[in-house]
């Protein structure tokens, strides 16, 4: 599946969560993360960020679809980090 991740997390926790999710997911912009994921890595960095996260101030947010392809993707202005991959 790919996954688009969104999150809001409080200053004290925020590098603990950037560094979560940088081993599950592409690292695209501030608190923004994409990527392809089975179903079980996704509830295990789930479970984690549960442990990370204060979930009466912080917030997480998920867009799921089956393929990128059924993404239209468009960026305006820098791409912080491209998930394109080159030949």
């Amino acid at each position: 599946m790919y996954v688009i991740l969104v999150y809001d997390i409080g200053e004290k926790r925020v590098g603990k969560m950037l560094k979560h999710c940088r081993k599950y997911l592409n690292w695209i912009q501030n608190s923004v993360f994409e990527g392809e994921i089975t179903e079980v890595k996704l509830k295990e960095m789930v479970s984690i960020a549960r442990g990370i996260m204060n979930e009466e101030q912080d917030s997480l947010i998920l867009f799921k679809s089956r393929d990128e392809r059924w993404l239209d993707k468009q960026v305006i202005g820098v791409e912080r980090m491209s998930t394109d991959t080159f030949l």
